[in-house]
């Protein structure tokens, strides 16, 4: 009893209080439960509470627009750019936003940029302010989609300078949507040529842009269709003149003409003799089919595959393009403008390693057989070349392709090229020659064995360039001219593309197609038989006599490829 008087005396009126003064758990609000709360909630509780004292309909308002918060994500500038992969360029999105806050204002760059895509945020700051235009003063995020793509290039430099001055008002956002920017920034704002820029044209053709936008000596080079708008801008200023409708910028226009025949300093006529040679050269370059040369030093080897180009019939449309594409992508046009328009000749030194002759690097780089392509691989000192380097020739000779694979990439150039290839006979060259002493059978059998049998059964013709002794020089008389030979040559591949229906030449044709092109009477057909059971030649090699036989008979003028054609293919085959 005692105790329950004194629970009623002290416990019960304190209880009271504690009633009194604490609301209901129903009138509680989230935020008072929580204990400590967000500002921005608080006041957003305040302000429904007021709401809901003065009658206003809806109990509590919507959350506080994030553009209010100082931070813009409803407009994104795009722009578009290309980097390459290979020889193709793929697209890229350069997406810029920005956060109009006075406590960060750093440039973020993302998506898989390597070293000179990450440095441009510098190059597109100094470049923007040294071209009087105003920079943001904002946290600049800067995406480059898609993001598993590596961008490798200082191209991009110009679209996405184009992005930012969009987000800064600029230049009208709209105008970005069909143009193709690229171009690298120099710190003064100007435009320097760009790596790549007949890739782009492809492909701002073939995804439907209107215009593309290039450094001014990428500009020539670029204007392969005639619906697609190539402007050549010097400065980064004359951009956004441009884009706003303020500079009237001439369009770059095609001035490429497949009638027109390339000069050269170098011609046949300067060759005396090695009229043999100078025959098969003319066969070669009809064609397309690879050939050897063997002769003692000083006989004229290199002098001859030098004359090449001069009988080959200049580039069409088409071509040009292809090849152009392949030097462009590589950056090894250095100062030439304009589509090319002489077939490529290539002479790399016989030091030259596997992946500057196939092509390689880190990032994957055409070598020399694709920067031939089309045109003419002269390997001179053949035997002097790396064993792996050669035997590295087959599929390319074989297929046209060269496919270099790495871990995370896989790349295909083409590789469509005459190879003409020279050696001597022996390390000492005078292997066969009374009138100088050669180093032995043995050290001659070892030069000649590095070129295997696979390698020389792709090379069609095999022949000897004698050397001429200075009297029978000064007695001959001039040949015949370059263009006298290149009238021929271009005869015959015209047969040939009328045959073909493209621009196909005899040495690539495929086995039904040899079949079906190439008929022998009873005659050729005999003698094929006697040649294939007394040189015991391998099946290709057959195959390629009848291809150059071929050849022959377009050379002639002849729709029949008879023994005669045939029997002077058979010549070429000395090894």
């Amino acid at each position: 009893m005692e105790v329950k008087k004194l629970h009623d005396m002290l416990l019960l009126p304190a209880l009271k209080r504690l009633k009194a003064t604490r609301p209901l758990k129903s009138d509680v609000t989230p935020i008072q439960r929580g204990g400590l709360a967000p500002v921005w909630a608080k006041r957003r509780a305040e302000r429904g509470r007021a709401g809901l004292a003065s009658g206003q309909t809806g109990a509590i308002p919507q959350r506080i627009s994030t553009n209010q918060c100082g931070y813009n994500s409803r407009v994104i500038a795009k722009a578009w750019g290309a980097t390459l992969s290979g020889i193709d360029a793929l697209p890229i999105e350069v997406e810029v936003d920005m956060s109009w806050t006075k406590a960060d204002r750093h440039f973020v760059l993302v998506g898989l940029a390597d070293k000179a895509v990450d440095e441009s945020r510098v190059r597109v700051k100094n470049a923007i302010i040294t071209s009087g235009l105003n920079w943001p003063s904002a946290m600049i995020i800067c995406n480059l989609a898609p993001a598993d793509v590596r961008k490798d290039a200082p191209a991009l430099d110009l679209p996405i300078a184009m992005a930012i001055l969009a987000m800064n008002k600029a230049v009208p956002i709209p105008e970005l949507a069909d143009c193709l920017f690229l171009g690298e920034l120099g710190l003064d704002g100007k435009l320097r040529p760009i790596d790549g820029a007949v890739s782009a044209a492809l492909l701002a053709h073939e995804k439907g842009f209107r215009r593309l936008i290039v450094p001014e000596a990428n500009a020539e080079e670029a204007a392969i269709f005639p619906d697609l708008e190539v402007y050549g801008c010097r400065t980064l200023e004359d951009v956004v003149s441009l884009i706003n409708g303020d500079l009237q910028a001439p369009m770059s226009q095609r001035s490429f003409t497949d009638d027109e025949e390339p000069e050269f300093e170098i011609d046949f006529s300067d060759v005396k003799g090695q009229t043999h040679a100078i025959r098969a050269l003319e066969i070669a370059a009809a064609g397309g089919h690879n050939l050897l040369m063997v002769g003692p030093p000083g006989s004229g080897k290199t002098m001859l595959a030098r004359r090449i180009p001069t009988i080959m019939p200049p580039l069409t449309l088409e071509e040009s393009v292809a090849v152009t594409r392949v030097h462009s992508a590589s950056g090894s046009r250095g100062s030439q403008r304009g589509l090319m328009k002489v077939r490529p000749f290539r002479s790399p030194h016989h030091t030259a390693s596997y992946a500057a002759i196939v092509g390689g690097g880190k990032i994957p780089k055409p070598g020399e057989i694709s920067l031939a392509h089309l045109g003419v691989l002269f390997m001179d000192e053949m035997p002097e070349f790396d064993r792996d380097v050669l035997e590295s020739l087959r599929q390319p000779l074989e297929d046209g392709i060269v496919t270099v694979s790495r871990v995370q990439m896989q790349m295909t150039f083409p590789a469509e090229a005459m190879l003409i290839g020279a050696m001597n006979p022996c390390p000492c060259g005078f292997k066969g020659y009374p009138e100088a002493q050669c180093v032995g059978a043995s050290l001659c059998e070892r030069y000649g064995a590095k070129l295997s049998g696979p390698l020389l059964d792709r090379i069609d013709l095999h022949i000897t360039v004698p050397r001429l002794k200075p009297d029978e020089l000064l007695d001959m008389k001039p040949g015949e001219t370059s263009a006298q030979i290149r009238a021929r040559v271009k005869s015959a591949r015209a047969r040939q593309r009328e045959r073909f229906g493209a621009a196909m030449l005899n040495a690539k044709m495929a086995p039904r197609q040899l079949r079906e092109i190439v008929t022998l009477d009873a005659e050729s057909e005999a003698f094929m038989r006697a040649v294939s059971a007394k040189l015991n030649i391998s099946g290709r090699v057959f195959d390629r006599l009848l291809k150059v036989g071929r050849t022959i008979a377009d050379l002639a003028g002849s729709e029949q490829v008879t023994k005669v054609h045939l029997a002077e293919a058979v010549q070429y085959r000395e090894r």
